[in-house]
């Protein structure tokens, strides 16, 4: 897998994802070098919010290639993830070839060339040919079936499609392959053993603060601190889902847009729709730490180092 840039060693991944933005402890950096390396799919699991889909955005940046993202869902069949054919414009020009005599042979030869084919994902990754090999992020395979997860391994196994029409379709150089899951349910062991693993956790305080503070450089000090401070208590909540990441760097742009440099009860009150996305968190929030005005002292102070 020949990317336009190349890392000799574990110490460039981690500065050049830091360069990108995206603050990365070595455990991962190194597997990320070495399934640059081996040309090894990356299976990246853990809870929503910490940055898995991210790791596939800022490695196509630097390695100045295409992303192509593949969402998985529900009902997420093998056609929608690899081609279709385009029904109308194929029926258009049957009528045409019809009006100008054409015979059936002839017909049929013409409408299933490439140009009435839809590329779907993973044809799209298989087939590019613009110099270098894109980034495949699979995001969320959990949320398929298992079905497609079967059909996926056979794909990921040599990176050729037959399109019987056409023919057989293989890639000139395997795509890079990010694979990601929240774990919503267990993927089978056939594809996590295709790939190299890591579980990606939530940041500790230090690392967090880090991730902010590259992402809004012109956040004030105290309130990255105090926005930090915060997240990484919150979290000590049994929520139905803690808040990760994503949600930090949410809740920080909205205090920067609205012009505050530190919390307070009402802001907490106002922005807690960044932060907490179920209602039903919300409403354990205020009934059980934002209600009673000693525990919320004690939030704030902790926010505030005291």
């Amino acid at each position: 897998m020949q990317l336009k840039r190349s890392f000799e060693t574990v110490d460039q991944v981690v500065e050049a994802m830091t360069e990108g933005r995206y603050i990365a402890d070595r455990p991962l950096a190194t597997v990320l070098f070495l399934a640059n390396r081996l040309g090894k799919p990356l299976f990246l699991e853990g809870e929503p919010g910490v940055g898995k889909t991210e790791v596939a955005l800022v490695m196509s940046r630097l390695f100045q290639t295409k992303l192509i993202r593949l969402q998985c869902y529900e009902g997420l069949d093998a056609s929608t993830a690899l081609y279709e054919w385009n029904y109308p414009k194929q029926l258009l020009h049957i009528r045409m070839a019809e009006q100008e005599g054409r015979d059936r042979s002839a017909i049929e030869q013409m409408i299933y060339g490439p140009e009435f084919l839809v590329r779907r994902p993973l044809l799209e990754a298989i087939s590019a040919d613009n110099g270098s090999p894109p980034i495949l992020l699979i995001d969320e395979i959990d949320r398929a079936d298992e079905e497609f997860e079967a059909f996926l391994l056979e794909v990921l196994a040599d990176f050729q499609i037959t399109i019987p029409e056409i023919g057989t379709l293989k890639a000139a150089e395997p795509p890079m392959v990010v694979v990601t899951s929240n774990r919503t349910r267990d993927v089978h062991d056939a594809l996590k053993r295709r790939c190299l693993y890591h579980w990606i956790d939530y940041p500790s305080f230090d690392k967090e603060y880090r991730i902010l503070t590259a992402r809004y450089p012109s956040v004030e000090e105290r309130l990255a601190l105090q926005v930090t401070r915060f997240m990484q208590r919150l979290r000590q909540v049994d929520f139905l889902k803690r808040p990760g990441v994503s949600e930090t760097l949410d809740w920080a742009a909205a205090l920067i847009a609205m012009e505050r440099n530190r919390l307070d009860p009402s802001l907490v009150e106002e922005t807690l729709g960044c932060v907490l996305k179920y209602q039903d968190d919300i409403r354990r929030f205020r009934e059980e730490v934002w209600s009673d005005p000693e525990t919320r002292s004690r939030y704030l102070e902790e926010a505030d180092g005291s």
